[in-house]
């Protein structure tokens, strides 16, 4: 009873002021702010005041008497305290050790309470509204729908007509998927059927049933295929239903070769064709395959569809289209007589016969898509363990790194480049012993064979591949700086030496550019290297080009839109190598043979790998003279801007290469 209650408090209280520990709660004291001394006792009369011990206005205080004033700040004010209250329940218990009160909570209820109102149901009893859907008159409680939906429960609790109505109309629901979902308001149960899926997910997202909602989205996940999810992405985007969204468009483009031979594919209408078309994520080995697939589809329905070529035409990259295929177009029929198409092709081909202007045609026409630029490969290199041997591979279109394959052992300062799609490994070092040997791998069955050894043992040396041949440049042996240069002839399968450097180099950058071969920077035994000279093969000779504004050894290079790039890299003696790397970045143009500083990285690499992967230029891994990075910068040149994303391994010195699979 309330009397017996109060009781309680005041026993609790007073057990509480003597410091009774044993007898009150034993937490109580630590659970609350206005916890009491644990030595607190009649003997030592110390005051303890403005303890709160409610959530009233008033005070509990203990005394110098040792008291507490329960009566006139507790009870009289009607707050008990959660720590007051604890005491007084302990006490009430004890106090009522041989009451026969008892609790008692049934553990299946909720579920034999559904069951019963489901019985009342199918006798059609207590029902107090009726759901109309077409024909179809389906009874229910108005208690079970506001419980289970969002959309009832709104519905029904609000000042709206339906809150009294008998009956209510659903508008464009299926239903038997409103029957579904009514039983399952009241069983929790549901069944799923390839069949009735969409439209059990439509009545579903009107009704705003989270839980059915994911259900139905899980399932239809699970049955995309290439001849579907074309019309599971256009329904999920009717209905909101951002992650089936997501997952359609993404499968939708990861098996783009296959969706484009199914009905779905020519029925799109215009605007889903544009939304295919603009994107770039598609999966295809070329622009070409996606200008094919637009003519097929334009030919489903030529009559209807050729009015909207010249728009849909402006979504097709045809800069990077063959020129021969854009010859052939100029003289169709279907695109000479298109204004629009005729001005698309002109681009074109002026991309084609003006290349030393393209930089000033870059547009969003001229940036491949990310399917179609091959894959970004990084190759051994310095790291933790004083040497990698793994090869690692990143999708531009997935944004992932993978590792695909191993080194057959330890390699150091050696040279990669890719002939045929396959990847080369030239020369390097393994501890103190350099290298003459030459591998090649295999990226599509991950097989490596021995190719014929160089003349020259060469570590630290440039590799690159010009108008076919591959050439090894300068480097070092072992006991000398070398300015002697290889050449590989892939097919007589063997290695002649060509016109020498004017000055031996190690670590410098080695690129291809215009029909001639670069070497920049490095290390000539003394110090590092402003320097770079290029070699024309046309007239076995090396000329001196014009010198970066600062010296690099461990320098990375790769070329873009007729510009030459050295990025990163040390400018120091041996003795001091670590205080003076590098993020600084230049850019040579051939055309006025000048350099000009862009955007620095944003951290020090040294021993960089860079390669150009679509319209980015990638600076993966390097030493910042702490540690071997396991991050990798992009260049957006337009932007003059560095991004960063991961790399799998830390590493330096890592070859990198593109690669571009059938």
């Amino acid at each position: 009873s309330l009397r017996d209650y109060l009781g309680a408090c005041r026993t609790a209280c007073n057990l509480a002021a003597r410091g009774d520990r044993d007898s009150a709660s034993p937490q109580c004291c630590e659970e609350q702010a206005c916890s009491l001394d644990k030595s607190l006792s009649l003997e030592n009369q110390h005051a303890h005041t403005d303890m709160q011990m409610h959530t009233g206005t008033k005070a509990c205080t203990h005394t110098a008497t040792g008291k507490f004033c329960l009566e006139n700040c507790c009870i009289d004010c009607g707050n008990i305290s959660p720590l007051l209250h604890r005491l007084a329940l302990s006490t009430f218990s004890r106090m009522n050790t041989n009451s026969s009160d008892e609790f008692f909570q049934a553990t299946n209820h909720a579920e034999q309470t559904f069951r019963k109102m489901e019985t009342y149901l199918q006798h059609k009893q207590l029902c107090d509204v009726l759901l109309i859907a077409g024909d179809h008159k389906i009874p229910a409680h108005r208690l079970v729908l506001s419980a289970v939906s969002d959309y009832f429960a709104a519905m029904f609790t609000s000042d709206v007509r339906e809150a009294k109505q008998e009956e209510i109309k659903m508008e464009g629901v299926d239903p038997e998927a409103l029957r579904s979902l009514v039983h399952f308001a009241y069983t929790g149960i549901l069944e799923l059927k390839e069949e009735t899926i969409e439209s059990l997910l439509a009545a579903a997202c009107l009704l705003q049933l989270s839980q059915v909602i994911q259900v139905c989205c899980n399932f239809l996940m699970k049955q995309l295929h290439p001849s579907n999810c074309l019309g599971i992405r256009s329904f999920a985007d009717a209905q909101g239903c951002v992650d089936l969204l997501n997952v359609a468009h993404n499968y939708t483009m990861e098996h783009f070769l296959e969706v484009i031979q199914n009905q779905e594919f020519l029925l799109l209408p215009t605007a889903e064709i544009v939304k295919l078309l603009s994107s770039d994520e598609i999966n295809v080995p070329d622009e070409e395959t996606i200008f094919q697939a637009l003519m097929m589809w334009v030919r489903y329905d030529v009559q209807h569809r050729q009015q909207d070529l010249g728009v849909l035409l402006a979504f097709i990259r045809l800069p990077l289209l063959p020129p021969q295929l854009l010859a052939d177009l100029e003289n169709n029929k279907m695109f000479s007589d298109d204004l629009e198409c005729q001005k698309l092709l002109m681009e074109a081909m002026k991309y084609h016969l003006l290349p030393e202007r393209r930089p000033m045609f870059q547009s969003p026409r001229t940036k491949p898509r990310k399917s179609t630029v091959g894959a970004l490969y990084a190759v051994g290199g310095m790291d933790a363990t004083k040497g990698s041997t793994t090869i690692e591979k990143y999708d531009l279109r997935t944004n992932t790194w993978v590792q695909v394959g191993v080194m057959n052992g330890r390699r150091l300062q050696f040279g990669v480049a890719v002939i045929d799609n396959k990847l080369y490994v030239v020369g390097g070092r393994d501890g103190l012993k350099t290298s003459n040997m030459v591998e090649c791998y295999n990226p599509i069955n991950k097989v490596w064979s021995t190719m014929p050894p160089m003349s020259t043992h060469r570590h630290g040396l440039g590799i690159a591949v010009l108008e076919g041949p591959m050439y090894a440049v300068g480097g070092h042996d072992g006991w000398s700086y070398l300015n002697t240069v290889e050449r590989w002839d892939p097919q007589a399968r063997q290695w002649n030496y060509v016109a020498s450097m004017s000055t031996p180099r190690s670590t410098m950058g080695v690129t291809a550019l215009n029909g001639k071969l670069f070497a920049v920077g490095g290390r000539d035994g003394s110090s590092c290297l402003r320097s770079m000279e290029c070699f024309d093969p046309h007239t076995n000779k090396w000329s001196m080009c014009a010198p970066m504004a600062k010296r690099r050894g461990g320098v990375g290079v790769a070329t873009y839109n007729n510009f030459l790039y050295a990025v990163g890299g040390h400018d120091a003696p041996a003795s001091n190598h670590c205080s003076r790397l590098s993020d600084c970045v230049e850019r040579y143009d051939p055309k006025t043979d000048t350099w000009t500083t862009v955007s620095s990285l944003s951290i020090p690499r040294d021993a960089v790998g860079v390669c150009l992967l679509g319209d980015r230029l990638y600076a993966v891994g390097g030493y910042d003279g702490q540690s071997y990075l396991n991050t990798v910068e992009s260049y957006d040149a337009q932007n003059n801007e560095w991004t960063e994303v991961p790399l799998n391994i830390g590493r330096a010195g890592a070859c990198v290469v593109v690669v571009k699979l059938p």
